[in-house]
């Protein structure tokens, strides 16, 4: 491809062409897949929550092949250190000085597979890499490559040897993604070898680095009237009214998925609608409804009352 940026017309046909193979690897699951790459055109992270065993590890390697760049796979365990993330000072004795030996971090999609194995300490070394995409270590700052895309599993918090991801941790995930089991002609074609894990290898990057960093910027490019941003604003009031937690950060990571989603769709502009097929992926995760202990589905529900109850129109 060179150095020349695609049209949008054709970044957003590429696009279209990569969602297509996707969904060929990853079967049974078109509608998480989708929202995995509008997660990455708006700019976030994906968090993947469910029981082991069920495609998101596969689901996060397919998207690294199919973005292209350097890929890095971190196995969370209970010893990570923070160094073993981020990366380390060591003495180079040719020159008489210490250099800076880059981690893992230093990639364009990163797989924190297992996250919440990890120890709160190195759990917290990922806060300034997932919001300002640098590594700051003894005072000096490293810029990390463009693009970066933190994709992190993470299985049932009541399993052993798990750690729960604090709110600040959480709140810098775009989107949380609840694969469950794939359906049943689905999962025959992976016990055949069709689909998977098995045909990862068949999957290529669908364009250049440069290119998914233009296809994000036009992704940013959408316009929201002024009409949707107030049915936004009126949107996270209410979450913030019935005790859930809504930062600035959330609500602005909200906003850039569903412009994802509609650039997704040929759209120059959202609707309503993309904001309420995206506000359960976005809110569910970052903060509880009234009781620390409800979970996802129950959060889920409440936000889809939400929605419910909260008219689109001007009028609250």
């Amino acid at each position: 491809m060179g150095d020349v940026i695609l049209e949008t017309s054709a970044l957003r046909d590429r696009v279209l062409n990569a969602l297509g193979t996707l969904t060929q690897v990853v079967v049974g699951k078109d509608a998480h897949v989708r929202r995995s790459l509008a997660v990455f055109l708006s700019g976030g992270h994906l968090l993947l929550e469910d029981l082991p065993g069920v495609g998101k590890t596969t689901l996060a390697r397919a998207l690294s092949r199919v973005l292209g760049g350097r890929f890095q796979r971190i196995q969370g365990t209970n010893d990570l250190l923070p160094s073993d993330i981020l990366g380390v000072q060591l003495w180079d004795a040719s020159v008489q000085s210490f250099r800076f030996q880059p981690g893992p971090v230093f990639a364009n999609v990163l797989l924190l597979d297992e996250l919440n194995r990890v120890g709160p300490k190195t759990q917290s070394a990922m806060l300034e890499v997932m919001v300002e995409c640098q590594v700051t270590i003894d005072h000096t700052t490293y810029p990390l490559p463009e693009p970066f895309f933190v994709i992190a599993t993470q299985n049932p918090t009541d399993h052993a040897g798990t750690f729960p991801l604090p709110e600040s941790q959480m709140d810098r995930f775009a989107a949380v993604l609840h694969l469950g089991y794939p359906p049943p002609e689905a999962e025959r074609r992976i016990f055949k070898g069709e689909a998977g894990s098995a045909v990862l290898n068949s999957l290529e990057m669908a364009m250049s680095p440069e290119d998914w960093i233009a296809a994000k910027a036009a992704a940013r490019r959408v316009s929201v009237s002024d009409t949707v941003l107030g049915y936004m604003e009126r949107l996270i009031a209410r979450i913030r009214r019935d005790g859930g937690f809504c930062s600035t950060r959330a609500a602005a990571q909200w906003l850039a998925l569903a412009k994802a989603e509609a650039w997704i769709q040929g759209r120059d502009f959202i609707t309503p609608d993309h904001l309420q097929a995206t506000i359960s992926d976005a809110m569910a995760h970052r903060g509880s409804m009234d009781d620390r202990k409800l979970n996802r589905g129950d959060r889920r529900n409440i936000l889809e009352k939400i929605v419910g109850d909260v008219p689109v129109g001007w009028n609250p």
